[in-house]
């Protein structure tokens, strides 16, 4: 498969009419996609700098232009084996919110894919496994051009309560626990 290039991808988050627009992008081998509104930026992929106490798909935090935006290895948060980050690693940057709170986050992924506009229509419930299973964060399943497409739900996906505080409000007040 080969990876759709960057620039075409950074059009796409540009169009004015992105409703019913997915990024997708591959994660061992299975397409998965975000809606495109969600989506801020793409970027190479560049060492993160850890943070202790985090569980172990936080892969630490980026300076992205002056804000601290934790990095999310989604193949360590789906319990897939690790691979080595390669020239096609990239962080997609996206908007999750949480029990009111909204923060940026990045997911750093095999590669990206491609951008598709789907119809509601399109889009398959996630399917009913039995509750042995949580699908919670599948929003849902798409086929296209002969291949499935797991649609993400972020903001279940990424339970920020675990993940560091990136938001530039420095106003805010700590919220460190006392025993």
């Amino acid at each position: 498969m080969t990876a759709t290039p960057q620039s075409e991808i950074a059009l796409a988050l540009d169009a004015s009419d992105s409703g019913g627009q997915y990024l997708t992008f591959m994660i061992a081998g299975e397409e998965y996609g975000v809606e495109i509104l969600r989506v801020q930026e793409i970027k190479g992929w560049e060492t993160a700098t850890p943070i202790p106490n985090t569980p172990e798909h936080v892969l630490g935090v980026l300076n992205l232009r002056g804000a601290i935006v934790p990095i999310i290895d989604l193949r360590k948060r789906f319990n897939l084996e690790s691979v080595a980050y390669g020239p096609t690693s990239v962080v997609v940057v996206v908007r999750v919110s949480n029990d009111d709170q909204e923060r940026t986050v990045g997911l750093l992924v095999d590669g990206v894919a491609d951008v598709y506009r789907l119809e509601t229509a399109d889009i398959q419930p996630a399917p009913d496994l039995g509750g042995t299973i949580n699908t919670e964060f599948v929003h849902g399943l798409a086929t296209v051009d002969n291949k499935m497409v797991i649609l993400l739900e972020l903001d279940q996906l990424l339970d920020l309560s675990s993940v560091p505080d990136a938001t530039p409000d420095a106003s805010a007040p700590d919220e460190a626990e006392t025993d």
